[in-house]
């Protein structure tokens, strides 16, 4: 297939699909969405910004679009569930765009925001309903939602959702639609779990896997610098000050290091915001709105992000941590180098991450070429000490070992008391508290 004209597609579709200017499918699209719109089943597994959304929008729209029905209150004719608000919303704005000359009404249900404008849209009647779980079951539960009726049932990113505990939710909503439906599957790995959940919910799918065995990106080019954990900030600060760098988005594994990075970056002249699960619905709306229309620069992010943001432009992602599970730091890199662009992925690696390094480098195949620049940074890649640990004696039993002496072995609770008992009586040594105490108590009886 060469082009989406060849595609057995409604005229509405078309003209939608003519005025966003999409011409040749890519890979998943074109192996997918003739099978959709047949009616089958479909098992799809491709990276991360290789057009899986309007694979499984496309058929919907075409096959809600043929037969023009009205919307029935509180029983939508399609679900697709999404991982994260950002990529419901991304798939929310992809049906509006694609459907733009069909009438059909699309609602948009995830967490973070009150319930009362989707409950009041859920009542007016919702052909497509686009979805986060916990929500979604939420309002099921209190009788605002019936899946009896659906005809198209999408799971998105279900890799994702696994990673992120929804296996019990997706198992109660699953239990809740009809035996007679249509069931498009998409993630971005085929992990045994993956399958085994594949297994339960579609019948005789066409299966297509367009990822490579050796998952990367090819048009994105990926760098690592070794640097000490207390140098990283300086050096993001350096990198960030280029003239190359017109939108970077980096990536922490926490959310307190995002705010906290967030911050200096901005104390230190850089615009900056952060976006990560504790901010409200409305604050993260608002945080990738400002980067968008490049009110700010930077964006600082945990893996919240690492799927759910679809941004033309972003010509640097930086990995300020490298994350625990590989899987993510090909998500996380595919956030640059959208639509067949190119980008720049810098990954900072500190003496205590050489374990995710190994496992990333496992996963796609290859070693991650030090960055050259990396000598002119000025930075060392020194072998870290140990954090100390909390307590009294934390930094001096840290430095005793540092200096090559052994450091002095804790006594037992019983070993003190033993010692105590073994030096009672003598001179000059000082009588315990509670011993005291016993004796004032005896000498009273």
């Amino acid at each position: 297939m060469n082009t989406f004209q060849e595609l057995n597609l409604i005229a509405s579709v078309q003209k939608a699909l003519v005025e966003e200017n999409y011409k040749i499918p890519t890979p998943i699209q074109a192996q997918t969405i003739p099978a959709a719109l047949e009616g089958r089943d479909v098992l799809g597994c491709a990276q991360t910004g290789t057009g899986k959304t309007a694979a499984l929008a496309l058929p919907i729209l075409n096959q809600l679009g043929k037969n023009s029905r009205k919307s029935i209150p509180h029983h939508p004719l399609a679900l697709v569930l999404a991982p994260t608000r950002e990529l419901a919303i991304q798939i929310g704005d992809s049906f509006d765009a694609y459907g733009r000359h069909l009438k059909l009404r699309s609602v948009l249900i995830y967490g973070g925001v009150g319930q009362g404008n989707q409950v009041r849209a859920l009542k007016r009647g919702a052909h497509i309903l686009v979805a986060t779980p916990g929500r979604l079951l939420d309002l099921m539960n209190q009788g605002h939602i019936k899946l009896n009726q659906l005809e198209v049932f999408v799971l998105d990113e279900a890799d994702r959702m696994l990673d992120m505990g929804f296996l019990p939710d997706l198992k109660r909503i699953i239990s809740q639609l009809p035996k007679q439906r249509q069931s498009l599957f998409f993630s971005a790995t085929l992990a045994p779990k993956i399958t085994e959940l594949a297994h339960s919910l579609l019948d005789n799918p066409i299966t297509v896997n367009v990822t490579p065995k050796k998952t990367s990106v090819q048009k994105i080019q990926q760098q690592l610098m070794f640097v000490e954990r207390n140098l990283k900030q300086p050096l993001l600060q350096k990198i960030l000050g280029g003239d190359d760098v017109e939108r970077a988005l980096v990536f922490t594994k926490t959310k307190r290091t995002a705010n906290t990075l967030s911050q200096r970056l901005v104390r230190s002249g850089f615009k900056a915001t952060a976006i990560h699960g504790n901010k409200s619905q409305g604050a993260r709306q608002q945080a990738l709105e400002a980067f968008r229309c490049k009110q700010v620069q930077v964006l600082v992010a945990t893996d919240v992000a690492a799927r759910g943001i679809d941004i033309d432009g972003i010509t640097h992602v930086i990995n300020f941590d490298l994350p625990v599970e590989p899987e993510a730091y090909v998500h996380r890199i595919g956030r640059t180098g959208r639509a067949g662009a190119e980008g720049i992925a810098i990954s900072f690696c500190s003496e205590s991450e050489r374990k995710e390094l190994r496992s990333i480098e496992r996963l796609i195949g290859q070693k991650v070429p030090v960055s050259k620049e990396h000598s002119q940074a000025g930075l060392k890649a020194e072998k870290l000490e140990p954090e100390p640990r909390r307590g009294r004696q934390a930094a001096p039993v840290r430095q005793q070992a540092a200096n090559g002496a052994r450091p002095p072995r804790r006594r037992s609770r019983r070993a003190a008391e033993a010692a105590t008992e073994a030096n009672k009586g003598k001179p000059g040594q000082k009588r315990s508290k509670w011993r005291h105490i016993k004796a004032r108590s005896q000498q009273t009886s």
